[in-house]
């Protein structure tokens, strides 16, 4: 990654490489404060092989951060400021960084990691007064090889326990060249940098423009909700190339947005529907990959309307082979599990031997010592040698463009000390997906206080939209419990969705003094909030003291609800603040502290 990220830099140093709201660096300028940053964390004992744990928000100087890690000769790993502390404190004492990167607007995340405050004043000035040229491999701890690790990523557990995924830098250079043969973005392109800084798509948007002299445009997470805003910052920035999932690609509206330009739909199927919508007047293409490889592992397009939706054929320098149960190739057109090989390949998941060995076997189709991914993907190789997606073969499941296993959502639940048994289902279909949760109680407990419980610890996309609490779970004949006979919710009866499958009141998410329906005493920014909840939802009655998951909303809705809240009273209201607003009183409350916030400012 280092010496293709100069070499672009040796030939493209006066383009512009990163955009941001502060403004704009060319190539060489950025190069020189990656430089400088990587000298100063050498100093600090960064090398080959050990870990940086970097915290900051979407911005310019993120991906200096990133870049001066793996320039010192680290790997870095991600931690999304807007997760729960509960979630970022279990990556960092699991992983175990050496260093801690943080701003001064991220709070310290309370480990015993060293940090440094990269934004601190005399840090700062100590990092001006190093010298900015590269890097020499002398200067680094260890000489810097391809196999030594690029970055960590957590994944979500079946167990319970989210793991670690450890690449190392051996695949950058085929998927560069991938990236320059499918997409061939360059100088004068825009490449939107969307996924969030913990998903590896993040680190495709970064390689996709700085390995090809295009710039990076790192617009703020509350500009990138799908819909308006997402749509808004396409257009501000003249954005030509975009890596979207097919949620945000739905919830968009497609018209004069990436005019002659690149779209990618990863993460998550991409339906007939969506080409329709996003194919003409643009290249789109379709891309596949697991978190174990580095980044995906297929790309298949252009695609045009009327065309079958495959996930294409595999990368430079990558093989996906179609097996069966007892690794033997399927013939075309026939459904196995899809492996994959080559030079993508993960190390396996940090620290967790059984895992790596049970996921990353034997190649028995390459040369002697080599591996190969079991995805637990189904999928089929047609004649043409396109691949289409068929399925999970376990219970992991995609949901809207993240990888969940839902064993890791009951165990939460599980934790509670109230829940007995607690089951996790996918409800609806892609941007209306959404997890269901179903519990059996050994002591009284309350739908919200289990939401609130799993929203502490999960990020806002695992976190059921809603929670019933059952007297007793269906059961097939062998005794296990039959998932499909579980109760579907009737999100038509608003606040009483609950009620309708078997859950008791959720009082708690209520107010005694909140039962008047909004309007009837509200004020007015409490009653427009009611009222665009009434809107998202599509219902006729919420009252202040309702819950707007209690209300059968889930995680997309919340998205468009902060969305019509930011553009209806022009505050940036985080998509966390829906998540723990345990009434739409709360949430009306949370909107005039912002707004109170931003007069403050203005004044």
């Amino acid at each position: 990654m280092v010496e293709l990220f100069e070499s672009t830099v040796a030939e493209r140093g006066t383009e512009p490489a990163l955009v941001d709201e502060a403004g704009t660096l060319g190539y060489a300028e950025v190069n020189a404060r990656v430089n400088r940053l990587a000298r100063a964390l050498i100093a600090r004992g960064v090398g080959p092989d050990t870990l940086v744990a970097v915290a900051m928000p979407k911005s310019n100087d993120l991906v200096v951060a990133l870049l001066a890690v793996l320039k010192a000769g680290g790997a870095y790993l991600p931690l999304d400021p807007g997760y729960p502390a509960e979630r970022l404190a279990f990556m960092q004492s699991d992983a175990r960084p050496v260093l801690l990167l943080r701003p001064s607007a991220v709070a310290p995340l309370g480990s015993r990691v060293p940090e440094l405050v990269v934004d601190d004043p005399e840090f700062r000035a100590a990092c001006a007064a190093l010298p900015g040229h590269d890097i020499t491999p002398r200067e680094r701890l260890a000489v810097l090889r391809p196999a030594h690790l690029m970055y960590v990523i957590y994944t979500s557990g079946s167990t319970g326990t989210p793991k670690g995924v450890a690449v190392p830098h051996g695949g950058v250079r085929d998927m560069a060249a991938t990236q320059a043969n499918v997409l061939r973005a360059g100088p004068g392109d825009r490449v939107l940098q969307w996924a969030s800084i913990s998903f590896d798509a993040a680190f495709w948007d970064v390689t996709l423009a700085l390995l090809s002299g295009a710039t990076l445009v790192m617009a703020p997470a509350e500009d990138l909700l799908p819909g308006r805003p997402l749509r808004d910052t396409l257009l501000k920035y003249d954005i030509t190339h975009a890596v979207l999932p097919p949620v945000a690609l739905s919830e968009t509206e497609a018209e004069d947005v990436l005019a002659g330009g690149t779209v990618m739909s990863t993460g998550d199927s991409c339906t007939p529907t969506l080409v329709r919508k996003w194919a003409p007047g643009r290249r789109m293409y379709n891309g596949y990959g697991p978190t174990e490889v580095t980044v995906g592992a297929t790309v298949g397009g252009p695609v045009r309307a009327g065309d079958d939706v495959g996930i294409g054929t595999p990368w430079i320098g990558n093989e996906v082979h179609v097996l069966d149960e007892r690794l033997r190739p399927v013939p075309d057109g026939t459904e196995g599990e899809l492996y994959i090989a080559g030079s993508g390949l993960a190390r396996g998941y940090l620290d967790r031997f059984a895992s790596t060995a049970a996921k990353f076997v034997a190649d028995p189709f390459g040369p002697p010592g080599s591996r190969m991914y079991r995805t637990g993907d189904l999928g089929r190789r047609e004649r043409n040698g396109e691949l289409f997606f068929a399925g999970r073969a376990d219970g992991q499941v995609k949901l809207r463009g993240f990888r969940v296993e839902l064993g890791e959502i009951e165990t939460r639940l599980a934790s509670h000390p109230a829940v007995d048994v607690a089951v996790a289902v996918v409800r609806g279909e892609l941007a209306d997906a959404h997890v269901v949760g179903y519990v059996t109680a050994a002591a009284p407990v309350e739908p919200g206080e289990l939401r609130a419980h799993v929203a502490a610890a999960l990020p806002a996309h695992m976190v059921p939209a809603q929670v019933a609490v059952l007297d007793r779970f269906p059961t097939l004949a062998n005794g296990k419990i039959a998932r499909e006979a579980l109760p579907v919710p009737d999100v038509s009866v608003g606040p009483r969705a609950d009620a309708a499958l078997g859950a008791r009141a959720d009082t708690a998410l209520r107010r005694a003094d909140a039962e008047e329906p909004a309007g009837d005493g509200a004020d007015g920014c409490a009653a427009e909030v009611c009222a665009i909840v009434r809107d998202v939802l599509g219902i006729e009655e919420a009252r202040l003291g309702d819950n707007f998951f209690g209300l059968g909303g889930h995680s997309v809705q919340a998205t468009r609800l902060a969305t019509r809240i930011r553009e209806r009273f022009e505050v940036a209201l985080p998509i966390r603040a829906v998540l723990e607003a345990a009434t739409i009183a709360d949430l009306a409350a949370a909107v005039e502290d912002r707004q109170r916030k931003a007069t403050g400012r203005l004044l």
